[in-house]
């Protein structure tokens, strides 16, 4: 039997791409700015900071958490978001061990 298309790759490579895709939407992007500009826990505020229906923002918001990005706590009937800082460290880790890599070159195209 064949390889998956993942098998070909990296545990580190399939990892930066499950990164990227849990960065891949502008909602997201959006929700995550809104959680660090707040720089505290948020509850139930994104709807209305954000412009989105409810719906949808729990569906990022869902994605973001699945990713770690995120983490949500219960205070009484709502549900309160930040940044998880353990997994925000090993982007910012992986991006920047991505980006470095690259030395610039004027001879390139």
């Amino acid at each position: 039997m064949g390889l998956t298309k993942t098998e070909i790759f990296t545990e580190k490579q399939n990892r930066l791409a499950t990164m990227m895709k849990a960065l891949a939407h502008p909602a997201r992007i959006a929700i995550l700015q809104e959680l660090i500009k707040t720089n505290a826990c948020v509850c139930g505020d994104l709807v209305t900071d954000l412009g989105l229906a409810q719906a949808t923002i729990s569906q990022h918001l869902k994605e973001l958490k699945n990713a770690g990005l995120i983490k949500g706590s219960i205070e009484g009937t709502r549900v309160c978001y930040c940044i998880n800082n353990k997994v925000w460290k090993q982007y910012m880790k992986e991006f920047e061990s991505l980006f470095s890599s690259y030395e610039m070159s004027e001879t390139c195209c």
